[in-house]
């Protein structure tokens, strides 16, 4: 199983920079950039409703669970 982190998508159909949504949620351009990509081992909830208040999106339009295929 897999979660991936679709944050860069919703960005765009945003039009939201890194830099304008990390100065916006508080957070450095870089942790941003490390949770785009997926590259975290865990977000905290205030951060993903900051992200979805500005984004004006949901939980799980940034985030999706996939089943790893055998």
């Amino acid at each position: 199983m897999q979660i991936i982190v679709n944050l860069d998508v919703m960005m765009a159909v945003r039009k939201v920079s890194s830099k304008e949504l990390a100065k916006a949620i508080g957070i450095t351009e870089a942790n941003l950039s490390l949770l785009k990509r997926g590259r975290v081992k865990g977000v905290r909830f205030e951060t993903l409703a900051n992200i979805c208040a500005y984004l004006n999106c949901q939980p799980g339009d940034i985030l999706e669970f996939r089943v790893a295929e055998e």
